[in-house]
């Protein structure tokens, strides 16, 4: 059975910072390609970053020089060091992994709220 859990969500002041994490099980988490979306209330989800099997990162342009993926292929988890939170980063963050051939997996999601 795959299972994805994020966790590390809360609330965090604007300029704060946080660390998500994306524990998995169930897949060969090496071979995948791993990402954060978020998704804000009344919004569409959204890519947040991506990091590939050799480590190569993608982001958009909202979050490039603040939010950092990692992944650690010995314990088969994602990260995402987001930091110089803005209220417009609040969210669902979820954890995906996915790979062209065997398909690909969602987590439930975890809540990041920026607010004074």
């Amino acid at each position: 059975q795959v299972q994805l859990v994020e966790s590390g969500g809360g609330l965090v002041q604007p300029g704060g910072s946080l660390r998500l994490s994306c524990t998995t099980s169930g897949i060969i988490f090496s071979i995948y390609v791993m990402g954060w979306y978020r998704q804000a209330p009344g919004k569409e989800r959204e890519l947040v970053a991506t990091i590939t099997r050799g480590g190569l990162t993608n982001y958009p342009d909202s979050v490039k020089g603040r939010f950092t993926i990692s992944r650690d292929n010995t314990k088969n988890m994602v990260y995402l060091q987001m930091n110089s939170l803005k209220p417009e980063d609040t969210a669902v963050y979820y954890c995906k992994a996915e790979h062209g051939l065997l398909g690909s997996y969602w987590g439930q999601g975890t809540q990041v709220t920026v607010s004074s």
